[in-house]
Order: structure tokens, then C-alpha cells, then sequence
């Protein structure tokens, strides 16, 4: 599932006023802007900038109120790493009980390595390859979510050389149209490349269920980022459980070891002024889905449970003038932060110490790229070079998929509990970059 989500039009002004969402775990103390009980200025003396900063308790909240819309059924929180995989963060979510979703072999070695067992991890990807299939089988994952009749049958001839057993899920395509600022986050429309179409999900079932060394545990789909309000998702359950009624009366057989009904995940966030997603209507479908079904619920959440929980922490470098242009230059660019140069995506700029005066200004990075921008048009507090600012609401898709353009070492991150803060990835150092290369290669010849 791409990244992405929370955008309003290039341009767009920032408003003045902190959206309320941020209060609780952005305070601002004595006129300066901390994370949970820590100030901001004491972590960029004591690591440096640029620093992505994340708040435990605000990865704690998101949990506590998808558990409390799905109270009463039988449920479980499946985070989706992709939005976030440091160590530090998997901690925090294992923590509160979630379990993992990962979409590589990448992804799950992280998460065994922060502890999440097998019977806690699905896999799923539309393009697992055999190695990773392997891994999955090696680990006693709870499902791999299968998103294609090859796949099931390459996943069944793994497990059948290894002498397991496989559980597997079907990832539907309910095909149903949601509203998306960006064409890129959608992934439950017909044509998209997720997912199995379907009208052809009934006969990929029964595949599974005859295959040798699978078993049909579960029908999973996802509709894509940035749900607010839940009519889509409504709609494309209703498919999923017609299509589960046609399954237990054509086949029973196949449908007999089905366990979990997976609603997917892109609950949106605030990232300006946005309407609050509607929790109470996902519960409703939730509730009504496991009374239909009688199979446990599952959510896949990713971005809910850590974008609003981390900042990116950058000091400004340059403040200057171009044409009728004002250019505030800071330590982080695109490399860490690509989410405004991909998708024109917004995030909240906010100075760590408030200034009584605005200007209108573009946040840009220091990357060779005239695409390299935080914030463009934008009204923010008056900040000159040494000043701190912190990119808000970037706890997903931010260092994930920050990268080493133009040779920069990649940013530290830091988690925040009360009053208590730690180093959960350190900066990358210059001989980092280099780290496994050669300038005259161990050459080979081809008898």
C-alpha cells in the first residue's frame, strides 16, 4: 500500500492558531514547545538537528480509541509498519498489545527483532518474493495474505517443501471508490493493482482451500488512505461479507478453518483542520461485520497509531529574499522529509519558541532540488538562522522513507515518555554512507 495522505493544495496558507489535536502531547510550556514533559531545545543541544521526535503516549492514545471502538467483539490492532518501522516505535506498539503487518522480509525480520512473535505477524505485499514467502512459513507468521492465484500457488509449493502447513488469507479488491486527495492512496478501485478483483476473489478462495499445504484463515481488504468518514468502508465490508456467505454455501469445506475478517487500515489523521475520522461509525461496521460473520475482527492501522506522535525537529540555516519570495533554509530537505516534494503534502510548521510576529514564507531544504520544500506560501512566527522549527504530525512516512540524496547521513530519532527521552536510532556518520562499497571492485570473469 503506497504512503502517502493529508494534503491540501500547494499554497495553502498555514493558519496562526495550533490545531487542538497537537495539544495534548505538543505542549507549549513557558512559551516553548515541548513533546509530552521534555522540551524541544534540550534534545537539538544534546543530538543535534535535523531529529525526528516521538511522543510514546501519543502512539499509547491511538491504540486506546480503535480498542475502545471495537470493545465488546472480538478484535485485534495489527499495526501496519510500513508507516513507521523504527525499533524504538515497534516497542511502544508491542506494548500496548498490537500486533505487527508487515509487507517485506525486511519488515519482518524488524519485527521479530523488536520482539513481535509469529503467531503476532501478518504478512502480506502484493509482490512477496519465494525468499520472503520462505521466511514467513520459517517464522510461524499468523497469515500471508496472498493478492493473487500464482502467489497462492508459489506459497503452496514452499510450504509443502518445508513440510508446513501455510495459513493464508485472501486480499480482495472490493472495488468501491473512495475520496483521496491524491490518486496514489488509493487501493480498492477496480484497476489497481492490489488485491485480487472480485469478481474473480470466490474462485481464489476455493483455490486456496484445495491447495496442498494451505489454509484458508482469513479475507482481508483495504481500501487505501486518509478515511474520515466510513461510507466506503461500509460499502466494500458489505461486499466482503457477501462474498463470505457465498463461500460457506458454495464450498463449506473451504470456508471451514476461516478465523479473521480483516477490515484494513487507512483511518485518516489531522494534518491541518480536517474533520476527525469517524471512530464511532467504524465500530459500528465492526460490530455489525463480527455479528454477521462470527470470525474476529481485524484493523490494520499505520499512520492513526504514529503520525500525529512524531515531529521532525530542524534548525534554520538561512532566512533570505528572492524576488517577492522569502526563503527560510533549514537542516532538513527531502531526503528527510519527502512527503510535501511526493505529494504535495502539508505538514503543520511550527516554531519550538513563538515569536509575536508572522511572515509569509517558504520552508526549504538544503538538497540540490528545486522540488526540495517543507512548506510553501506559508504564514509562520518569525524565525531567523539558529532557530528551531518542527515539522508536525510526520511520526509516518517520514524517516521511513527519508534516503542519503546528495550523500546526507540520515537523521536521529528520539522517543519521548513523560519525562524521559531516549536515542532509538543514532544519526548516520559520513563513513556510514560508504559502508559496504568499493571503489575498485573484487572482479569476476565468466568462464
Amino acid at each position: 500500500m503506497p504512503p502517502a495522505g493529508g494534503a491540501p493544495p500547494r499554497g495553502r496558507p498555514g493558519a496562526r492558531h495550533r490545531a487542538s489535536h497537537l495539544a495534548a502531547h505538543w505542549p507549549i510550556v513557558g512559551g516553548a514547545l515541548h513533546c509530552e514533559r521534555v522540551p524541544l531545545s534540550a534534545i537539538a543541544a544534546a543530538v543535534g538537528t535535523p531529529t525526528y521526535v516521538y511522543s510514546s503516549a501519543g502512539i499509547r492514545e491511538a491504540c486506546r480509541q480503535l480498542d475502545a471502538a471495537l470493545a465488546g467483539i472480538p478484535h485485534r490492532l495489527h499495526y501496519a509498519m510500513k508507516a513507521n518501522g523504527s525499533l524504538g516505535v515497534l516497542g511502544v506498539v508491542r506494548g500496548c498489545g498490537a500486533g505487527i503487518d508487515c509487507v517485506s522480509g525486511g519488515e519482518l525480520y524488524r519485527a521479530r527483532q523488536a520482539g513481535f512473535r509469529g503467531a503476532d505477524t501478518f504478512v502480506g505485499g502484493v509482490g512477496k518474493n519465494e525468499d520472503e514467502i520462505a521466511a514467513s512459513i520459517a517464522a510461524e507468521v499468523a497469515c500471508i495474505t496472498a493478492e493473487s492465484d500464482d502467489e497462492l500457488r508459489l506459497i503452496s509449493r514452499v510450504a509443502v517443501a518445508a513440510g508446513a502447513t501455510a495459513p493464508v488469507a485472501i486480499r480482495v479488491n472490493p472495488e468501491v471508490a473512495v475520496e483521496a486527495f491524491h490518486e496514489y492512496v488509493k487501493t480498492g478501485q477496480s484497476g489497481d493493482k492490489f488485491g485480487i478483483p472480485f469478481d474473480a476473489a470466490l474462485g481464489s478462495a476455493q483455490l486456496a482451500a484445495s491447495l496442498p499445504g494451505l489454509r484458508l484463515v482469513g479475507l482481508h481488504q483495504h481500501l487505501g488512505s486518509q478515511l474520515f468518514g466510513m461510507a466506503a468502508l461500509a460499502e466494500a465490508t458489505g461486499k466482503l461479507l457477501g462474498l463470505l456467505a457465498r463461500l460457506r454455501a458454495e464450498s463449506p469445506a473451504a470456508a471451514a478453518a476461516l478465523a479473521t475478517l480483516d477490515l484494513g487500515g487507512g483511518i485518516g489523521v489531522r494534518y491541518e483542520d480536517e474533520d476527525e475520522p469517524d471512530l464511532a461509525e467504524l465500530g459500528r461496521i465492526a460490530r455489525e461485520a463480527h455479528a454477521a460473520s462470527g470470525l474476529e475482527i481485524c484493523l490494520e492501522p499505520g499512520r492513526f497509531l504514529v503520525a500525529g506522535a512524531g515531529a521532525l525537529l530542524t534548525r534554520v540555516l538561512y532566512h533570505k529574499r528572492s524576488g517577492a519570495r522569502t526563503f527560510v533554509v533549514t537542516d532538513a530537505g527531502m531526503n528527510d522529509l519527502l512527503r510535501p516534494a511526493l505529494y504535495d503534502a502539508y505538514h503543520r510548521v511550527e516554531a519550538v519558541h513563538a515569536s509575536p510576529l508572522h511572515e509569509r514564507v517558504e520552508v526549504v531544504g538544503p538538497v540540490c532540488e528545486s522540488g526540495d520544500f517543507l512548506a510553501l506560501d506559508r504564514e509562520i512566527g518569525a524565525v531567523r538562522p539558529g532557530d528551531l522549527l518542527t515539522l508536525q504530525t510526520a511520526g509516518a512516512y517520514g524517516f521511513v522513507m527519508s534516503s542519503n540524496y546528495n550523500a546526507r547521513p540520515r537523521a536521529a530519532e528520539v522517543l519521548v515518555d513523560g519525562a524521559r527521552w531516549g536515542v532509538i536510532r543514532e544519526r548516520e556518520r559520513h563513513e556510514d554512507l560508504v559502508r559496504g562499497e568499493r571503489v575498485t571492485p573484487e572482479w569476476s570473469t565468466i568462464a
